[in-house]
């Protein structure tokens, strides 16, 4: 089996999501972030490529204001920065979307990209389906991603709901998804993740289902 080129992609790590309406529940950034931190020290260890993305909606706008102090990174990731790094700003939910990530990816031979960042309910979600249209391989740290609490017209969703969900749903289809301490053993080893499919996930799901009244359709 030809071994794994993995590149670590860290979206979104930008102070506008460690205070005010925007900032991360659950897992808590004082949980994520310091697996984020350690998921960098592993790649840049182990000598992968690593990209830091940052979202801008544009000057002036009310959050993600390349002209405000909250667009910056967070200091923790800003002090680990290396001109090696792959530095890129986005418009959209996608890392893909609009930038030229996918092109560079093939440029340096990378098939899989690892994500880390904020927020799970959006961006984290948004590039791990486009990158099966692109043909790129997704691995998702759970406890170094987060998800706010979400309230609309069609419901309410807690955080830890949010997170939860969406981390099962990936692991189904778009992407393998572990823990930071997993991943960087499979790291050091230079070995694939563990994952699921839609099959297995639905045949389990049944029959957890079956097995719990805490289940509803």
């Amino acid at each position: 089996m030809t071994a794994l080129r993995r590149a670590l992609v860290i979206v979104d790590v930008q102070q506008q999501y460690f205070d005010g309406p925007l900032e991360i529940q659950y897992p808590p950034h004082t949980e994520s972030l310091p697996n984020i931190v350690r998921a960098i020290d592993a790649a840049t260890a182990a000598g992968i490529p690593v990209v830091a993305v940052q979202h801008s909606a544009g000057e002036g706008a009310p959050v993600f204001d390349p002209a405000s102090p909250q667009f910056a990174l967070h200091p923790e990731v800003e002090q680990r920065k290396a001109e090696s790094w792959k530095s890129l700003t986005k418009q959209y939910g996608s890392v893909y979307a609009g930038t030229d990530l996918a092109d560079w990816l093939r440029g340096q031979q990378i098939d899989t990209v690892t994500l880390v960042g904020y927020m799970t309910n959006n961006c984290i979600l948004a590039s791990s389906v486009e990158a099966e249209f692109l043909g790129i391989g997704t691995e998702v740290l759970s406890d170094g991603t987060g998800a706010i609490n979400l309230a609309n017209e069609a419901g309410f969703a807690p955080a830890q709901a949010v997170h939860q969900t969406l981390m099962a749903l990936l692991n189904s289809n778009w992407a393998k998804v572990s823990t930071t301490e997993a991943w960087t053993r499979a790291l050091a080893a230079g070995q694939p993740l563990a994952g699921s499919d839609l099959g297995s996930s639905a045949m389990a799901g049944a029959e957890r289902a079956s097995q719990t009244d805490d289940v509803r359709v």
